[in-house]
């Protein structure tokens, strides 16, 4: 028997909801919950945003715990093995993604939470491959935002080759925001931060910002014209696009892991002559959370949180809502 908090259809509170999850499948492992951070996308799921929401429905994909029972195939993790666990739970392991190393691509990889009961829980499921050991040095208590919201702003790092020499932006100060800012410090940069709260000025450059501009205010960004290499955007909001890529050197790119609810609206032109481009990623593979925990403790970055008791789900729930989140929450058993 699992225990968990469930949604019985969309908007409603998070109730006690107890389910089999029947028999362990050979390759997959049972992971007793110790902490789950939350991330806007378990809201999204709760609300239906997406349309892909199936209730009763158990939010929670930024897990860490203990391995507490493994299937008779299972070789990458062994019972008291402490790990963590994302967004993906299973890849099919043999499409031409998987077999390229970029699992997080395969068009039928399952997500924690989509189809399936999540980690706000006493006990979650998932595929060996998307289980990763924590390195050691790690803060368990810390760790789980950066198996989503860390390896949402961490993988386009490496996808796209972003270089210690570049002079890069980060478009919002939040959940993902103030992660990429400490990732892209370490990673060699010239940071810029563009927020529409000047109070997060001094936190920002604390985080890794050299830089700071008021996104309010058209006219700051006219003045970083001509200025960044790559602008990462990690907001759910639209702007107008066609101001950051005139921040954008010739061949600089604006990329985006924040979902806007339009469009996005730009002139063909201002790619074209500047040889510029756009363009989105999804979390990252295996091999990529690794290499981001590594990097993590090695640079002792680590996401700021707030704590929750499991029981408090709902009031956690919905003071991310209100966006009081500073800057990601995580419950704890």
């Amino acid at each position: 028997m699992i225990r968990a908090y469930a949604a019985k259809t969309a908007d409603e509170t998070l109730e006690p909801f107890d389910y089999e999850p029947g028999v362990l499948k050979d390759e997959e492992v049972e992971i007793k919950v110790e902490y789950c951070g939350i991330c806007y996308s378990d809201l999204s799921m709760l609300k239906n945003d997406w349309g892909i929401s199936q209730y009763p429905l158990v939010p929670g994909h930024e897990v860490v715990g203990t391995i507490a029972a493994v299937g008779d195939r299972v070789t990458t993790v062994a019972i008291g093995q402490q790990v963590g666990l994302g967004w993906f739970s299973h890849s099919c392991l043999h499409c031409e993604w998987c077999m390229s190393g970029n699992q997080n691509l395969c068009l039928t990889a399952e997500q924690t939470i989509v189809g399936r009961y999540g980690g706000f829980a006493n006990k979650v499921r998932a595929h060996q491959e998307w289980v990763t050991p924590l390195p050691k040095g790690i803060d368990p208590a810390k760790v789980g935002p950066l198996f989503c919201g860390g390896l949402t702003v961490f993988n386009p790092l490496v996808q796209l080759d972003v270089k210690p020499t570049d002079r890069v932006a980060v478009i919002g100060i939040g959940g993902l925001g103030h992660l990429a800012l400490q990732f892209l410090r370490a990673w060699g940069c010239d940071v810029t931060a563009f927020s529409t709260h000047p109070d997060k000025e001094t936190e920002a450059r604390e985080l890794g910002a050299a830089h700071f501009v008021n996104s309010c205010d058209a006219q700051a960004i006219e003045a970083v014209a001509n200025s960044f290499d790559f602008i990462l955007s990690t907001v759910n909001a639209d702007l107008d696009w066609g101001l950051y890529i005139n921040a954008l050197r010739p061949k600089g790119r604006l990329h985006f892991v924040g979902v806007m609810p339009s469009a996005i609206q730009s002139n063909s032109s201002s790619l074209i002559f500047g040889q510029k481009s756009l363009s989105g990623s999804p979390l990252g593979s295996p091999v990529t959370i690794a290499r981001m925990l590594d990097f993590a403790v090695r640079h002792h970055i680590e996401p700021v949180t707030e704590t929750f008791a499991f029981s408090q789900v709902n009031e956690a729930m919905a003071h991310l809502a209100a966006g009081k989140a500073r800057y990601r929450i995580v419950l704890k058993h």
